[in-house]
């Protein structure tokens, strides 16, 4: 099966000029973790999660009207619709990482979550692989 089966396409979208404040209400009024922040060709520059709102900008202090670039991670990891599922889930563990923006030819066409492999049976056991390093610390525990 490919991500293609299970991503999601109905995406929601930032640029990174737009406002914490203005990402954070995008992902509470749409129920998200995180929103792809694209150029205006949309290609992907980032990803911004909930974590990334409070650990980044929260505990730091950071005003809610800078722009998302503030708070954003950098560096994309990304899969293609034809990226076999499996493989996905192995990027997400080695990554930990939750979910994949899917580009093809540049441009973003969706995202897939370890909750889209999660609920389907076939893919239990990798979706719960996957979570298992997601979920373990890269550094220890204080």
């Amino acid at each position: 099966m490919k991500v293609r089966d299970v991503m999601t396409t109905q995406i929601s979208m930032a640029d990174s000029n737009t406002s914490i404040s203005q990402v954070a209400k995008q992902m509470k009024d749409l129920n998200v973790g995180s929103i792809p922040i694209t150029d205006n060709q949309k290609k992907p520059v980032g990803i911004v999660t909930d974590r990334d709102i409070v650990v980044r900008a929260v505990v730091e202090g950071i005003n809610g009207n800078d722009t998302v670039s503030r708070v954003m991670s950098n560096k994309v990891i990304s899969v293609t619709p034809d990226t076999d599922v499996h493989e996905a889930a192995k990027i997400m563990g080695e990554n930990q990482i939750r979910r994949l923006p899917v580009v093809e030819n540049g441009k973003l066409v969706g995202i897939v979550a370890i909750g889209d492999l999660a609920v389907r049976n076939i893919y239990e056991d990798e979706a719960g692989h996957a979570l298992g390093e997601i979920s373990t610390p890269s550094r220890p525990m204080m």
